[in-house]
This record gives structure tokens, C-alpha cells and sequence, in this order.
């Protein structure tokens, strides 16, 4: 395993200033954010592009990889998580668009993943969304699968807000539709595995990783807080606004020892990037810096 971080929260660092900061602090692995280079989408932790995959070379990308080497850092994946499944089809056009870009810049720089999101039209039920994902993702995957690159889909419901509820911005939550991806797209894709999300959807932990172990190509480490007292005044219907607080590793109710224990027998034996959204580490520089750090020393111990 290595010990890594997604390069998201670093929006207005250049990317080998983070690599120089990173390697000197013993983070080995990247994933790298690869939002349009040209601007978009302004929530929090997207919008960062730290490689500009329009028409990337393959010199290009060979020089990113081997400045990034000279750093002690090698890339796990590019990440871009949009919604493919908006309700809107112009913004679908524009971002599965992108998407395509992306996983072609991994083929040129010979990096085996790309991570992202199913997406979800909030409005619509999940048997609704499905049916339209298995028709919108054909020729993603197909594009994948021709350049020879994973496409991983995390686990996260994106519901934090009032403009994702009631039905989320991503599909691809629970172990039932996980069970649907595979048997629709066999070995064409895999999981972008994030334990945090399992936490506020009390889906337990242990099992997930036993069932679905083996098709995680990537792991995210984030955790995450249940507000008791804000679940008690919001409720479950309230689809965890209010009590899911976005943890660094150890702050949170993640059982990190059962997590690496589950993914050793499992067969994991790949990169642990950090991701961080966690709102008590931010506003600088210097705060955000602290919180991969923090986080580093909760999960080095595991990781050998």
C-alpha cells in the first residue's frame, strides 16, 4: 500500500509545489484533480484541475509523471466527479464531454484509473436513474475499456445540500445498485471505495468490503462524524443534512483498524489517498496542510 491524497483541496498551488511539500512529508501517491482547466463547477472540492487534459500529449504527460516521480509521487488516478446523469442535457453533454478527455489522458499517460461519479437526477427514484445510466454510461465505458483504463465510481450519495435532496447526485450508494454495476459492466469498471459513506447510511462496514473487496481498483480515506444531536433534531429523512459532518481520518466514527484489516483480506493492496473535506482544517494553506498531516499519522501505522 501507499499513502496518498486527492490533490483537490490544493486549487490555487501548482501541482508539483504540492508534490515537493507532499514527497518531503511522506505522502507517495496522488490522486490528481482534473476539473475543465477552463472553469465550471464551483462547489466545494471540485472545480481543481491540476492537469489541463485538453489535447494532452504524450510527452506532455510523460514529463508530468517524471516531475512527479523526482517528488517520490506516483499518480493512483485522475479524478473528476461530475454528474453524468443530470437532469439537464446540455450540462450532461458538456461533462460526460470532459469525462472523455480525462480518460483519454490517462491512456496517453499510461495511468490505469479514472474516478468519477454514475451521478443521479435528484427528482427521479433509483430503478428510474438506472435504467437511464445503463444507456448514458454505454459509450464511457466503452471508451474506458478501448483505452484501457478502469473507470472507478465511488460510493458517495452526494446529498449534502438542499439542491441535492431528496434523491442525491449519485446513484451508486448502496450495495443493491452495486450489485447492478457489475453485472452490467462485468470487469469494465470498478469501485473508488470511501468507508465514510457507509457510516451515516448504517451500512456496515465489514461486510461491504468482504462482498465488494475485490472490485475496489481504488480507496479513499475520509472519515466522517454522526451528529447525534443533529440527528435526533433532523431525523433520517432528513437524508444525513444536518448530522453527516465530513471528517479527517481519526476525527471521526470510522473504525480504521477493522477498515485496513477488511482490505488486507480482501486483497487490497493499493493506494490509500486521503481526501479531505473536513470544514475545521480549511481557510489556509497552512490549516489544510495540518489536516493531511494529521490524517497521515492516524492511517501510517496500518499501511506497510
Amino acid at each position: 500500500m501507499k499513502i496518498g491524497l486527492l490533490t483537490a483541496p490544493f486549487e490555487d498551488t501548482d501541482l508539483m509545489n504540492v508534490a515537493s511539500w507532499a514527497g518531503a512529508n511522506g505522502f507517495s501517491a496522488f490522486e490528481v484533480a482534473c476539473w475543465p482547466a477552463a472553469g465550471g463547477e464551483a462547489r466545494r472540492y471540485a472545480g481543481t484541475s491540476h492537469i489541463n487534459v485538453d489535447g494532452l500529449t504524450v510527452s506532455e504527460g510523460a514529463e508530468i509523471k517524471s516531475a512527479l516521480a523526482g517528488q517520490g509521487i506516483e499518480i493512483s488516478g485522475l479524478g473528476y466527479y461530475p454528474n453524468p446523469l443530470h437532469a439537464d442535457a446540455a450540462h450532461r453533454e458538456e461533462v460526460i464531454g470532459h469525462l472523455m478527455k480525462v480518460i483519454s489522458a490517462a491512456s496517453v499517460m499510461d495511468i490505469k484509473v479514472v474516478n468519477t461519479f454514475i451521478g443521479g437526477d435528484r427528482t427521479l427514484n433509483v430503478d428510474e436513474n438506472w435504467q437511464r445510466a445503463t444507456e448514458i454510461f454505454r459509450p464511457i465505458v466503452a471508451h474506458a475499456e478501448a483505452s484501457g483504463v478502469t473507470l472507478c465510481f465511488e460510493n458517495c450519495p452526494m446529498i449534502f445540500s438542499y439542491d441535492e435532496w431528496p434523491g442525491g447526485h449519485n446513484i451508486a450508494y448502496s450495495p443493491k445498485i452495486w450489485r447492478r454495476v457489475f453485472d452490467e459492466w462485468s470487469d469494465s469498471v470498478g469501485m473508488n471505495f470511501d468507508p465514510s459513506h457507509l457510516i451515516w447510511q448504517f451500512i456496515d462496514q465489514s461486510r461491504f468490503i468482504r462482498e465488494f473487496g475485490p472490485r475496489m481498483a481504488h480507496v479513499h480515506a475520509k472519515d466522517v462524524m454522526v451528529d447525534r444531536d443533529g440527528l435526533y433534531e433532523n431525523g433520517v429523512m432528513s437524508v444525513g443534512m444536518g448530522w453527516q459532518i465530513p471528517r479527517l481520518c481519526g476525527l471521526g466514527d470510522v473504525d480504521w483498524s477493522g477498515f485496513f484489516s477488511d482490505l488486507y483480506r480482501a486483497g487490497y493492496d493499493g493506494p490509500i489517498i486521503i481526501e479531505h473535506e473536513d470544514r475545521l482544517f480549511e481557510g489556509t494553506d497552512e490549516k489544510v496542510k495540518r489536516g493531511f498531516l494529521l490524517a497521515r499519522d492516524v492511517l501510517a501505522p496500518f499501511i506497510k
